[in-house]
This record gives structure tokens, sequence and C-alpha cells, in this order.
């Protein structure tokens, strides 16, 4: 793959770099020549994705701004911050009803509060070199899911931190942008297959169509064609390209839910 990147740039820092999605877009960006900054809360993947990507680990929280001062006195010392691939992200299962303050303040933390306090952390080194932000968001950011109630508002609000941040920090050449997958493969949506698996019997693959039956796609994304996306975003072929929302979803996103009935008649 040709090399987009030099490490006199800076680096590429990704959150929830360890698996999924983050681990993923690691991959991408260190196979174009990026130096790639990984952050997660867990140490061993991490390291394993170092190990095959030549990244730099730093181990701690996302959302949380003491972690962040360690970080960046990491970062300064491999050239700072060019890019910012905000994917950490999870939890929020629950209707309003079954979700306590605890439930709700993790959710918010997962998937708001560690792309908020990664970007203010990171906007003065992008301002410096009129870097990117790419948050990985989620079709559930535009509609909602049933007993997802954390989880989905989380993932709202993160579009409109998207768009804050594009308004705001356009005019010093930050550009942001948002992806918004539908289902992926990953480890994290394989456990979300678990209630489908047991209610219905079916292998992994089974639950994986039935969830994408309905998709026009009729499958659920790979973690690389999600990185790629990314990858787009960062790079300069999306020079002009700020304050967007990427959906990703294998045009699920598109189904007209009351017409369904009619498919089949």
């Amino acid at each position: 793959m040709t090399s987009l990147y030099s490490p006199e740039q800076g680096c590429v820092v990704i959150t929830g770099a360890g698996t999924g999605i983050g681990e993923a877009c690691a991959r991408l960006f260190a196979a174009q020549g990026a130096r790639v900054a990984l952050i997660g809360r867990r140490r061993a993947p991490l390291e394993r994705v170092a190990a095959q990507t030549g990244g730099i680990v730093l181990e701690g929280d996302a959302a949380s701004a003491a972690d962040w001062e360690r970080f960046n006195a990491a970062l300064a010392v491999e050239g700072g911050v060019a890019s910012l691939i905000a994917c950490a992200g999870g939890l929020g299962a629950g209707s309003a009803l079954e979700t306590g303050d605890d439930d709700w303040a993790g959710a918010m933390r997962a998937n708001l509060d560690t792309a908020f306090v990664s970007a203010r952390a990171c906007l003065p080194q992008l301002i410096a070199r009129r870097g990117s932000i790419v948050m990985v968001a989620s079709i559930a950011s535009l509609a909602a899911g049933p007993g997802v109630c954390g989880y989905t508002t989380a993932k709202h609000a993160l579009i409109g931190l998207m768009r804050s941040l594009a308004r705001d920090y356009g005019p010093q050449g930050v550009r942001v942008n948002a992806v918004c997958p539908g289902w992926v493969r990953t480890p994290m949506a394989d456990e979300e297959m678990l209630p489908l698996i047991e209610r219905y019997g079916e292998t992994l693959e089974q639950a994986y169509a039935r969830v994408c039956a309905e998709v026009p796609m009729r499958r659920a994304a790979g973690a690389e064609e999600i990185a790629r996306v990314c990858g787009f975003l960062a790079s300069d072929a999306a020079s002009i390209v700020t304050g967007a929302v990427i959906v990703a979803d294998g045009g699920a996103s598109v189904v007209d839910v009351p017409t369904l009935a009619f498919e089949r008649v």
C-alpha cells in the first residue's frame, strides 16, 4: 500500500484501539505509513496490536483528563497528534426504567465523554497541524433500537459534539467528521448475538444473517471496511469534508420500515 503518512506529521491517535474497529484502524493507518498511538484500558490487546503495527501503547481511560495529561506527554515525544480517531464506546443497554444512575453515567462516559475529553486534549496539537478528528458513531446516532436508551442517547449526542467541534475549529483548519456504522463483525457485536443464538438455537453466522435480513446488502460490515471510511475522512482526499455524517450500514437506514410488509406480496 502506498505510504500516505510520515512520522514527521505526528501520530494518528486511536481510542478503543485494542479490538474491533479501533484495531482495524490501527492496522490501516500503520500500513499507510502512519505512526499510530493506541489508547485503551486493557494492556494485553493494545500490546498485541502494537506488536503488529509498530504502534505505541497508551494504557488508560480516554474519558480521563488526568490520563490525557500522561498521554500527551508521551505523544509529544512521538511528534504530537496529527489525527484523532475516536473509536472507544460500548455500554448503554436497557430501557429508561431499566437504566439506573450508574448505568446512565457509564453509557455517557463510554460513548460521549471518551470522545469529548479526547478531542479537547488533542485540539491544541490538531490546530497547530491543521489536523482532523473522526468520531466512530453508529446508526444508533440516527434512530433508536429497542432497549438501548443510554447507548442511543449518547450516540445521538456524539453527532452534536462532532458538529460543534467542526463549526468552532474549522476556521483554524481542523476537520471533524463522524462515521455511522450499522452491524459490524467485532467481538462486541459477537456478544450481542448471544441472545439470538440462545433463543433460536442458531450459529453466530445465522444470528448475523437474522439481524441483516432486511438490510439491503444482507450482511454486516467487516471492521476493516469501516476503517477504510475513517482513513478516507482523515486523509487529504477529504480535505473539504467537515461536519459530515457518513453512514456505512449496508443500506440499513434507508429501509422504509412500514413498507416491509409489501416486500413479499
